[in-house]
């Protein structure tokens, strides 16, 4: 399944790096690049606790898009990414730098 880029969409990466907290965010062009800042955050994160530079963490990471009826009434907002089919972007890969669909379950 490939990923509509026709479509102009706002997306960003938001981050919380110890749940609860507020998140930091990061503007990106396109599902590729925040999934590869996605992994990177992870990667930072787990790095910092193998190393004994967090003693415990819960991180959480998602992939945001602006759609302007976030709430079914009309208001704009961020809200989760989904493909056209609904699938969320833990259900996609990056392969040779494509977000490629995997084998997921909704």
């Amino acid at each position: 399944m490939n990923i509509n880029t026709e479509k102009e969409t706002k997306l960003r990466v938001s981050h919380f790096p110890q749940v609860p907290c507020k998140a930091f965010h990061v503007d990106v062009d396109s599902i590729e690049e925040a999934m590869k800042i996605k992994n990177i955050l992870a990667n930072y994160d787990l790095f910092q606790y193998n190393n004994r530079i967090k003693p415990d963490y819960c991180n959480v990471t998602t992939i945001d898009m602006w759609d302007e009826d976030s709430d079914g009434e009309g208001n704009p907002g961020w809200c989760n990414w989904t493909d056209e089919e609904g699938y969320e972007i833990d259900c996609y890969e990056l392969v040779d730098g494509k977000a490629v669909l995997e084998e997921c379950y909704r």
